[in-house]
């Protein structure tokens, strides 16, 4: 009964955690979009600046394979 109990409250204890960490990162992603809500305020291209952070995110090596990529596609659809 006692194992039974401790695993309840270690239980409770994570999903408790959980639910913490689920609203800070609602609070981030709020924080997020009134910064991108700024930014279209002051006259600059939220989705280029969305394009911007996820290339800053990749790898380098990665970011000119995809950058190799699109101009593939690009060329074979005619759009060079």
């Amino acid at each position: 009964m006692a194992e039974g109990s401790i695993a309840a409250d270690e239980l409770r204890l994570l999903i408790e955690r959980i639910e913490r960490l689920e609203e800070e990162k609602k609070a981030i992603a709020d924080d997020v979009k009134d910064v991108y809500g700024e930014a279209k305020a002051r006259g600059y291209d939220t989705k280029t600046m969305r394009m911007i952070v996820r290339l800053r995110k990749m790898d380098k090596n990665d970011r000119q394979e995809a950058d190799a990529l699109l101009e593939i596609y690009k060329a074979a659809l005619g759009l060079e």
